[in-house]
């Protein structure tokens, strides 16, 4: 009699189990599927259709035929380009090693009607951004083709001799990235159980190595950069270590969903917006305004200002890079008085718990069912943990 009222129990409890550990898996499933969309949207939305919008050129000369010349491009271009005139070839090498413009164009001598000995020459600065140079190059080639003479391209600023395309560096921010957003789940996740000063401690630590290896990569490894190492790990160690403390106090909050997080912030919206690929003249909008705050074109920016520009606007990408740092410091603070509070709260309740069984315990001691043994409530956050680590390290 006591069996058969037993047995629907026992099936109860195991459709129960079952439809639990469903649900769990179910759960753990969302992070990759919004993984897929984030992805999608972020990489085909800034990479799909690139185009210029704006992109800064300038016409050598200070006649009629160059004012001409230039505002005839910003007519016929509807936005594309935004054509200036400079007096002459030193100022356009100048503008062009500021980056204030793209691409300078000077005419040849049949253009301009004078007995300039030159054919039409385009220069470029393939360091600032091989794309851009490469559209500058398509737009003009059709110019001198009008004169009967083929376009002359000088290259004021090229890259270096192991980075051709100039995207090395871009490929040096994704390295930095991982061991960044990746280490975050490892210190959180398995160092829960530790204080966040300690937490932060490891951050930093640990933002050292990887920067140190990136500097590795740049220079001894691949050759990247033949010169400006110290400053690049400079820049590498600022911008790594602003994503693991980010990270570390996000998880705090976020928990399981901080892979998510920070892959959405260091991955979906940085990469995209860091110039390594596209310049933000060659981007949406949305793209383009994120360039000029983000920590990854911080660091990109930074980089080429430095090994390419002789550190021309390399200041403001630093200023970049510290902000995000003080943030990653504010974070793991907030973070801090929140798990302050969290374990007051948890002891108050600890304590009035044993209170009360304290005095129940006195009235009567309730007999332990047999065949069960007491839960290890320790138990569901290491599972947490390990979980957390691996989705991590699948990404």
């Amino acid at each position: 009699m006591t069996a058969d009222r037993r047995r629907p129990d026992h099936h109860s409890d195991r459709h129960s189990t079952r439809a639990a550990d469903l649900r769990h898996v179910v759960t753990h499933l969302l992070t990759p599927l919004l993984m897929c969309i984030g992805m999608g949207l972020a990489y085909l939305g800034a990479f799909a259709n690139p185009a210029p919008h704006h992109l800064p050129v300038a016409i050598v000369g200070t006649g009629t035929h160059a004012q001409v010349l230039a505002q005839t491009l910003n007519d016929e271009t509807h936005g594309t380009l935004e054509a200036r005139t400079v007096p002459d070839r030193a100022t356009a090498i100048e503008q062009l090693k500021d980056q204030d413009v793209f691409g300078a164009y000077l005419a040849g001598a049949k253009a301009t009607g004078t007995g300039a000995p030159h054919t039409p020459e385009l220069l470029v600065a393939t360091a600032g951004s091989d794309t851009s140079a490469t559209v500058v190059q398509k737009v003009f080639t059709p110019l001198a083709a009008q004169q009967g003479a083929p376009l002359k391209v000088t290259d004021i600023a090229p890259t270096a001799e192991n980075d051709p395309t100039g995207q090395g560096i871009f490929f040096l921010l994704v390295a930095i990235s991982i061991g960044s957003y990746a280490s975050v789940a490892v210190i959180g996740g398995a160092g829960a159980v530790l204080p966040m000063r300690l937490r932060a401690a490891l951050a930093i630590g640990t933002s050292f190595v990887v920067s140190i290896i990136g500097t590795l990569f740049a220079g001894p490894v691949f050759h990247l950069v033949d010169h400006g190492l110290w400053a690049l790990w400079s820049l590498a160690w600022l911008y790594s270590a602003g994503i693991l403390l980010i990270g570390t106090g996000l998880h705090t909050f976020l928990k399981r969903w901080t892979t998510l997080g920070v892959m959405t912030l260091f991955v979906m919206l940085n990469f995209t917006s860091s110039g390594g690929i596209f310049r933000p003249e060659m981007q949406n909008g949305f793209f383009a305004a994120l360039h000029s705050f983000w920590n990854g074109a911080g660091f990109v920016e930074g980089t080429r200002s430095h090994v390419y520009f002789a550190d021309h606007g390399l200041a403001g990408h630093v200023w970049t890079l510290v902000g995000w740092l003080v943030v990653g410091l504010l974070t793991v603070g907030v973070a801090a008085l929140a798990e302050k509070r969290r374990r007051t709260a948890e002891a108050e309740a600890i304590a009035h718990a044993g209170a009360v069984a304290a005095a129940a315990v006195a009235a009567t001691v309730p007999e332990r069912a047999p065949g069960r043994t007491p839960a290890h409530p320790a138990a569901g956050g290491e599972t947490d943990a390990e979980e957390e680590m691996e989705e991590a390290v699948g990404v």
